[in-house]
């Protein structure tokens, strides 16, 4: 996939304008693309600037505002960086959203809005989104900015509980939302330590599977995370490639991985990554899974310009997918009750 496939991809995905530092960000999180030099926030601006430049209104991304792009085809207004913008905000409003560095997400900046100005009490949706517009926080031209906020707050909760992780964000009922971390230790710490203790366990019973059976874990993941065609490959004392598939994103782009999966302790080193390029058959790229971390110099051979990348996933991330998918654990649900929000007759 090249940087601006990569870039499309994020958009599409996040369905709204983003930061070129945000874009980059989210780009080598998914191992999409590597950069060609040591300054990747740069590469991916030069990039979008240079196919604007290039293709005009026949270019697929568009500017909306200073380093922060979308996508044509979402028919937002022209932006020309040459105007003077102009503003209704209050002076306050003004150095408030001159203080910051990128358009932030919903969420993102959801969470500001609710640590600086809700005084550590639940804040209505529609109250968090008209101050985020005050402040300039987020870009956005749809009609229903309040609407997209929730859908984006409840999505977030609901992702964290499904990895078993603690949400930042807390739905209180009727439209509010508050901070995880106002609550104090009770019954969702409590839930958050067992579930930490789960995963701690899940890691340490990865080392008692047989080999087979740890690969065979391995393709189970990658099936359920969006790859098809997997296979494992036979055993190898482990010093080649384990499992070879081909990730799918919206059965559109779709690109041969060959994985390594290192049941290690110690972290692996960059040679480890260099046997990885070194095996891969034409057109593949790389993953290497391992269940303890990399070193410093394994994360900076992954990332050398000019060479096929080799994607990293450590030991807390791969727990994390495994939760994730219900794969190693269940789930036990408990109902929380709350009086309706339409006033019904109970006689």
């Amino acid at each position: 996939m090249n940087s601006n496939q990569a870039i499309q991809q994020v958009l599409e995905k996040c369905h709204q304008p983003l930061h070129y530092r945000e874009i980059t960000k989210r780009i080598l999180e998914n191992g999409t693309w590597q950069s060609e030099g040591k300054t990747p926030e740069a590469t991916v601006n030069s990039k979008l600037a240079l196919d604007i430049k290039e293709k005009g209104d026949v270019s697929i991304f568009q500017r909306v505002a200073d380093g922060t792009y979308a996508l044509r085809s979402w028919g937002l207004p022209h932006y020309d960086g040459n105007k003077k913008r102009t503003t209704t905000h209050d002076k306050a409003a003004l150095t408030e959203q001159n203080a910051q560095s990128t358009i932030l997400t919903f969420n993102n900046a959801a969470e500001k809005v609710l640590e600086k100005y809700a005084n550590e009490q639940p804040m209505h949706y529609e109250k968090i989104t008209q101050k985020i517009l005050e402040l300039g926080l987020v870009y956005t031209e749809g009609q229903t900015p309040e609407a997209t906020l929730y859908a984006q707050m409840l999505t977030e909760i609901n992702r964290s509980l499904k990895r078993g992780d603690t949400p930042r964000f807390v739905k209180h009922g009727k439209g509010f939302f508050g901070l995880q971390k106002w609550m104090g230790e009770g019954l969702v710490y409590e839930i958050d330590s067992h579930n930490a203790d789960v995963r701690k366990k899940l890691h340490e019973k990865l080392f008692d599977m047989l080999p087979k059976e740890f690969e065979s874990l391995v393709a189970r993941l990658l099936i359920a995370i969006g790859f098809d065609d997997v296979v494992v490959t036979p055993m190898s004392n482990d010093g080649g490639i384990d499992v070879r598939g081909t990730l799918v994103v919206g059965d559109v782009i779709k690109t041969r991985m060959a994985v390594q999966v290192k049941r290690w302790k110690k972290n692996v080193q960059a040679p480890v990554v260099q046997q990885v390029r070194g095996s891969l058959s034409t057109h593949e790229q790389g993953l290497i899974i391992t269940t303890s971390d990399f070193s410093k110099g394994s994360y900076e051979e992954a990332q050398i310009p000019n060479k096929i990348p080799v994607a990293l996933m450590n030991g807390e991330q791969f727990v994390a997918l495994l939760v994730e998918n219900d794969i190693g654990i269940h789930r036990t649900s408990y109902d929380l009750i709350d009086l309706s929000e339409k006033e019904e007759s109970i006689g």
